[in-house]
C-alpha cells in the first residue's frame, strides 16, 4: 500500500503536483473545463434539445481532448441534461414545464431538509446567514431594479444558498442538491435576470428576502420545523416566477436553458 510520505522523501506517487493539488475524487482541470464548456452551450442552445453531441464536432469547441470530453459527458448525464443513446453517444436532453416544476418543488424540499438539519446543529446562535442577509437589505433598497443591483443581489442569493447548504453539514445533501441546481431553472438564481424588467417579479425578490430573514432567523431559534417549512414556500416562489416568465415564450427561450424546455 502507498503511503504518503513527507516532503522531505523522494520522488514518490503522493509527491506529484497533480496529486497534491487536487481532492480525491475532483475532476481534473480538463474534464472540468470541458463540463462548464458542455453545460454552457446546452443551456444556451448552441447545443439543442435532441441533438447527438458528436465529439469530433464539439471537440474544438471545447477545447480538450476526446478523453476528457467522453467523461464530461458522462457527467452531463448524471446530471440529466444529456441522455445517452442505445446505439452509443449522447443526445442533449428536452424538458418540460413538468420536469422544470418538479426540479423547483425537489430543490425546496431538499433545502427544507438543508434547514431542519442546520437548525438542529447551529440553535442559539447566529450563523454566517445574517450578515448575507444584512447585505441583501442593503442592495434591495432602490425603487426600480438596475443590471448592477440585480448583479450583486444573484452573487448574494447563491452565497446565502450555499451557506444554507454547507451548515447542515450533509455531503449527501450537498450532492443531491448540487444535481438538482444543474438543471434547467433548478437554482435558487434562475430567475434574478427577469427582476430588471418586471415590477411584479421585483416584489417577489422582495418577498424572497423576507424569507431569507425569516428562515435564518429559525435556525437561529433551533426551530427545524419552522425552517423547513420557510425554504419550501420560499422555493414556491420560483414557481409563481416560472409561471410569469413563460406568458414571453420567445424572452423566456433567450433565458439560460429555455431552449431545453418544450413549450405546449
Amino acid at each position: 500500500m502507498l503511503r504518503p510520505t513527507s516532503h522531505s522523501g523522494g520522488n514518490t506517487l503522493t509527491d506529484k503536483p497533480a496529486a497534491r493539488g487536487r481532492k480525491r475524487g475532483s475532476p481534473s482541470p480538463q474534464i472540468l473545463r470541458a463540463i462548464l464548456r458542455l453545460r454552457e452551450m446546452i443551456l444556451t442552445g448552441a447545443l439543442p434539445a435532441g441533438q447527438r453531441v458528436a465529439e469530433l464536432k464539439v471537440v474544438d469547441s471545447v477545447g480538450v481532448s476526446r478523453t476528457p470530453l467522453r467523461l464530461a459527458m458522462e457527467t452531463l448525464e448524471h446530471e440529466g441534461l444529456l441522455t445517452r443513446r442505445a446505439s452509443g453517444g449522447f443526445v442533449v436532453r428536452e424538458f418540460s414545464l413538468q420536469d422544470v416544476q418538479q426540479a423547483i418543488e425537489l430543490r425546496g424540499s431538499l433545502e427544507g431538509v438543508a434547514c431542519r438539519f442546520a437548525a438542529e446543529q447551529h440553535a442559539g446562535r447566529l450563523t454566517p446567514l445574517t450578515a448575507i442577509v444584512d447585505a441583501l437589505d442593503q442592495v434591495l433598497q432602490v425603487q426600480t431594479p438596475a443590471p448592477d443591483t440585480l448583479h450583486r443581489y444573484a452573487e448574494l442569493n447563491e452565497q446565502f444558498h450555499r451557506v444554507l447548504i454547507d451548515l447542515a453539514h450533509n455531503p449527501l445533501l450537498t450532492k443531491l442538491l448540487d444535481q438538482v441546481r444543474s438543471l434547467p431553472f433548478g437554482s435558487p438564481g434562475a430567475f434574478v435576470q427577469a427582476h430588471a424588467t418586471s415590477l411584479e417579479s421585483f416584489r417577489i425578490l422582495l418577498v424572497a428576502q423576507e424569507h431569507h430573514r425569516t428562515i435564518t432567523q429559525a435556525i437561529a431559534d433551533g426551530d427545524g420545523a419552522r425552517a423547513e417549512s420557510l425554504a419550501r414556500e420560499h422555493a414556491r416562489l420560483a414557481l409563481r416566477n416560472l409561471d410569469t416568465a413563460v406568458r414571453d415564450v420567445e424572452r423566456f427561450k433567450k433565458m439560460p436553458g429555455g431552449m431545453l424546455v418544450k413549450m405546449g
